[in-house]
Protein backbone atom coordinates (compact mmCIF):
# COMPACT_ATOMS: atom_id res chain seq x y z
CA UNK A 1 0.00 0.00 0.00
CA UNK A 2 2.83 2.47 0.73
CA UNK A 3 4.59 3.65 -2.41
CA UNK A 4 7.10 6.00 -0.80
CA UNK A 5 7.63 8.26 2.20
CA UNK A 6 9.36 11.63 2.21
CA UNK A 7 11.20 13.56 4.92
CA UNK A 8 12.09 17.20 4.57
CA UNK A 9 15.57 18.64 4.59
CA UNK A 10 17.04 22.12 4.89
CA UNK A 11 20.37 21.11 3.40
CA UNK A 12 19.74 18.92 0.39
CA UNK A 13 23.37 18.20 -0.51
CA UNK A 14 24.27 17.17 3.05
CA UNK A 15 21.16 14.99 3.28
CA UNK A 16 21.96 13.43 -0.10
CA UNK A 17 25.47 12.47 1.06
CA UNK A 18 24.14 11.29 4.44
CA UNK A 19 21.55 8.93 2.93
CA UNK A 20 23.84 7.71 0.14
CA UNK A 21 26.34 6.61 2.79
CA UNK A 22 23.76 5.40 5.29
CA UNK A 23 21.84 3.18 2.90
CA UNK A 24 24.98 1.91 1.13
CA UNK A 25 25.96 0.11 4.35
CA UNK A 26 22.94 -2.20 3.89
CA UNK A 27 23.14 -2.46 0.09
CA UNK A 28 20.44 0.07 -0.81
CA UNK A 29 21.19 2.47 -3.67
CA UNK A 30 19.76 5.77 -4.76
CA UNK A 31 17.02 5.21 -7.32
CA UNK A 32 16.82 8.74 -8.67
CA UNK A 33 17.41 12.46 -8.04
CA UNK A 34 15.36 15.24 -9.60
CA UNK A 35 15.85 18.84 -8.54
CA UNK A 36 15.64 18.96 -4.74
CA UNK A 37 14.18 15.47 -4.29
CA UNK A 38 15.84 12.04 -4.25
CA UNK A 39 14.77 8.45 -3.53
CA UNK A 40 16.42 5.23 -2.29
CA UNK A 41 15.09 1.70 -2.42
CA UNK A 42 15.47 -1.81 -3.77
CA UNK A 43 13.70 -1.06 -7.07
CA UNK A 44 11.29 1.39 -8.66
CA UNK A 45 8.35 -0.92 -7.95
CA UNK A 46 9.10 -1.37 -4.22
CA UNK A 47 8.42 1.29 -1.55
CA UNK A 48 11.04 4.05 -1.51
CA UNK A 49 12.51 6.48 1.02
CA UNK A 50 12.72 10.08 -0.24
CA UNK A 51 14.16 13.40 0.86
CA UNK A 52 12.99 16.79 -0.39
CA UNK A 53 13.26 20.47 0.28
CA UNK A 54 9.76 21.81 1.02
CA UNK A 55 8.04 23.06 -2.11
CA UNK A 56 6.53 26.06 -0.32
CA UNK A 57 9.99 27.47 0.43
CA UNK A 58 9.47 27.39 4.20
CA UNK A 59 12.01 25.54 6.36
CA UNK A 60 11.60 21.78 6.76
CA UNK A 61 10.56 20.78 10.26
CA UNK A 62 10.26 17.50 12.13
CA UNK A 63 6.80 16.09 12.79
CA UNK A 64 6.23 15.53 16.50
CA UNK A 65 5.35 11.86 16.94
CA UNK A 66 6.38 10.98 13.37
CA UNK A 67 8.80 8.07 12.91
CA UNK A 68 9.66 6.07 9.82
CA UNK A 69 10.52 2.39 10.28
CA UNK A 70 12.96 0.80 7.82
CA UNK A 71 12.65 -2.99 7.60
CA UNK A 72 15.97 -4.80 7.52
CA UNK A 73 16.77 -8.42 6.63
CA UNK A 74 18.46 -9.24 9.95
CA UNK A 75 19.76 -7.79 13.22
CA UNK A 76 23.24 -7.28 11.72
CA UNK A 77 21.77 -4.82 9.19
CA UNK A 78 19.92 -3.03 12.01
CA UNK A 79 23.18 -2.69 13.93
CA UNK A 80 25.07 -1.54 10.81
CA UNK A 81 22.49 1.10 9.85
CA UNK A 82 22.22 2.43 13.41
CA UNK A 83 26.00 2.64 13.81
CA UNK A 84 26.45 4.27 10.38
CA UNK A 85 23.88 6.92 11.21
CA UNK A 86 25.76 7.88 14.37
CA UNK A 87 29.08 7.84 12.47
CA UNK A 88 27.58 10.26 9.92
CA UNK A 89 26.48 12.71 12.62
CA UNK A 90 22.98 11.44 13.37
CA UNK A 91 21.61 11.24 16.91
CA UNK A 92 20.97 8.07 18.90
CA UNK A 93 17.34 7.70 19.98
CA UNK A 94 17.64 4.14 21.29
CA UNK A 95 20.43 1.59 20.93
CA UNK A 96 19.93 -1.45 18.70
CA UNK A 97 18.59 -4.48 20.51
CA UNK A 98 15.60 -6.68 21.26
CA UNK A 99 12.35 -5.03 22.27
CA UNK A 100 9.45 -6.73 24.01
CA UNK A 101 8.74 -10.45 24.24
CA UNK A 102 8.00 -11.25 20.61
CA UNK A 103 11.40 -11.07 18.88
CA UNK A 104 11.24 -7.48 17.58
CA UNK A 105 14.76 -6.07 17.13
CA UNK A 106 15.30 -2.38 16.45
CA UNK A 107 17.49 0.69 16.73
CA UNK A 108 16.27 4.29 16.76
CA UNK A 109 18.02 7.39 15.44
CA UNK A 110 17.56 10.87 13.98
CA UNK A 111 19.05 12.12 10.73
CA UNK A 112 20.89 15.44 10.29
CA UNK A 113 17.58 17.34 10.06
CA UNK A 114 16.14 15.66 13.18
CA UNK A 115 13.80 13.23 11.39
CA UNK A 116 13.27 10.14 13.57
CA UNK A 117 13.86 6.73 12.00
CA UNK A 118 13.96 3.15 13.18
CA UNK A 119 15.78 0.21 11.62
CA UNK A 120 14.09 -3.03 12.62
CA UNK A 121 13.62 -6.73 12.05
CA UNK A 122 9.99 -7.78 12.56
CA UNK A 123 9.15 -10.50 15.03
Amino acid sequence: MIGYITVGTNNFESALQFYDSLFACVGVKRLWKHGNMAAWGQSRIEPAFCIACPQDGDPASVGNGVMIALKMANSEEVDALHAKCLELGGKNEGNSGPRGEHGFYGGYFRDLDGNKLNAYVPA
